[in-house]
């Protein structure tokens, strides 16, 4: 094979792969099975989505939403002020932090049913939101879904916002994405009442959530026709896995598959992280880059 393959992945200079050999050979085996053998599994934030915006943090899928009440706003704030240092902490053993943060994610639920959150405000705080895609996904997403690769979304968010960002920030939506994240129940007068299902947290996010995933929708509240395609999924056993944490690297956990190419966004703490970052993914993209490098490597995936 030819080196191609390494070069495309490595031909933009915001880029860092540490072992292009090891890259060129994922390449061609997973380029030899073919588009029917391959998923794509993403996480949401700061992975699909741009981690500045006009200068500045841009929000995320939990950060953008507003009630519409000032007072469960502000409660919500503080449970941010006070758990996320614990999520950040490195010296918390890990079973004590997933306990904490399913704590954290519970109580913010409450909150939102307690507030009385509502379609409305998710519509209208996602219109507000400071938030955008990476340039060039409209393109990876349109190149997977014309091959029927699916894509499943991750997120330890809220599927509700996550797929109102969709319709609002991509004007159309693909057959082929799920989104695996906490799903909403809203009772008639469009008001929330319950989640469904188990609480997926930042330290639990994998394929064991499977079964909460569901297509994007075109309308906000379509009853969640689960299907029982996700046995299609486990047929496929190469996976590209994009992220923006080295703890994305878990979402491919529950799958049993033989190639695996992680694609690792990193896009700040460049200095101190990039050693970790390049030595946990196959390849890195820097300084919050656009998704033209990943649109390469899946044309050479899937030429």
């Amino acid at each position: 094979m030819s080196s191609s393959s390494s070069t495309a992945a490595t031909r933009n200079p915001g880029s860092v792969v540490a072992d292009a050999d090891g890259l060129a050979r994922k390449v061609a085996a997973i380029r030899a099975a073919g588009p029917a053998k391959l998923q794509v599994i993403a996480d949401f934030d700061g992975t699909l989505t741009r981690y500045w915006y006009d200068g500045s943090r841009g929000q995320s899928s939990h950060g953008l939403l507003r009630q519409g009440n000032e007072e469960y706003d502000a409660k919500r704030e503080e449970l941010f002020e006070h758990y996320h240092p614990i999520e950040i902490c490195p010296d918390i053993p890990l079973p004590e932090k997933a306990k904490l943060m399913e704590e954290w994610w519970e109580k913010t639920h409450a909150l939102l049913i307690e507030g009385g959150l509502t379609y409305e405000a998710i519509r209208q705080s996602v219109a507000d939101a400071k938030i955008t895609f990476r340039d060039g996904v409209v393109k990876l997403f349109e190149f997977l879904e014309e091959r029927d690769i699916p894509v499943l979304v991750f997120s330890a968010g809220l599927a509700d916002i996550i797929e109102e960002v969709f319709r609002q920030k991509l004007h159309r939506s693909f057959k082929n994405i799920k989104v695996v994240s906490n799903r909403m129940v809203f009772n008639e007068e469009g008001r929330l009442v319950s989640f469904k299902g188990k609480t997926i947290h930042v330290l639990n996010k994998n394929e064991h959530a499977l079964d909460m995933a569901a297509p994007v929708h075109d309308n906000l509240g379509d009853p969640n026709g689960y299907t029982d395609d996700y046995s299609l999924v486990k047929k496929r056993t190469n996976v590209l896995l994009l992220g923006d944490h080295i703890g994305d690297l878990g979402m491919s956990d529950g799958l049993n598959y033989e190639n695996r190419i992680a694609v690792g966004f990193l896009n700040n703490n460049i200095e101190k992280s990039l050693k970790d970052y390049s030595e946990a993914f196959d390849i890195v993209y820097l300084n919050d880059a656009p998704m033209v490098g990943v649109v390469e490597l899946v044309s050479e995936l899937c030429p």
